[in-house]
């Protein structure tokens, strides 16, 4: 069984720590002091059974008003805990946001407690700006993003900016920021 509010508080906490702490995300600290986050936790054990989910909160994000939720973090604990398979997940994750009832207005960002970028080794600081306490899809908007990257037109350097963060700051420091 899942414990939905200590995963949320897990996840809240390496949302205010790492990526608003860390400012891995420049556009992260908006919607999370207006609130304009959702935090889903699902209990999907099949990746069928998550895509349903996906469907779902893609389908709750259209139809909301960007004002009240902004984006939707989809954490599933249970399924896709191998990176390997949530990484080819991602493909089915893209394709959703393809359909014609979300006409590209949705974006799928990806954080896994296991990430890795390709051409790295699996303990190389540079995976932990997309490492997180649970696997989880970002379901962010398109307007919205394009908003974020007007108003900081340095958006291109945040990659980098993470990376050089990231080696200055080192693994200890890493489990120092996200201890309890």
């Amino acid at each position: 069984m899942i414990n939905r509010d200590a995963v949320i508080a897990d996840t809240q906490h390496w949302l205010e720590q790492a990526v608003i702490g860390l400012n891995l995300c420049p556009f992260a600290k908006a919607v999370h002091v207006k609130q304009q986050i959702r935090y889903v936790v699902s209990s999907a054990k099949t990746e069928a059974t998550l895509l349903d989910d996906l469907l779902q909160e893609m389908d709750f994000l259209m139809a909301a008003d960007s004002a009240e939720v902004d984006t939707t973090l989809l954490i599933h604990p249970l399924v896709l805990t191998d990176f390997l398979d949530y990484n080819d997940f991602l493909d089915v994750a893209d394709g959703a946001t393809a359909e014609p009832e979300f006409d590209n207005a949705l974006q799928i960002a990806s954080f896994h407690p296991q990430y890795q970028f390709a051409d790295t080794d699996v303990d190389d600081i540079e995976n932990y700006t997309n490492r997180s306490p649970y696997p989880m899809l970002h379901i962010l908007r398109e307007d919205s993003i394009a908003r974020a990257v007007a108003a900081f037109p340095e958006a291109s350097d945040i990659y980098a900016n993470n990376m050089a963060t990231l080696r200055k700051l080192g693994l200890a420091g890493w489990q120092r920021l996200l201890a309890k």
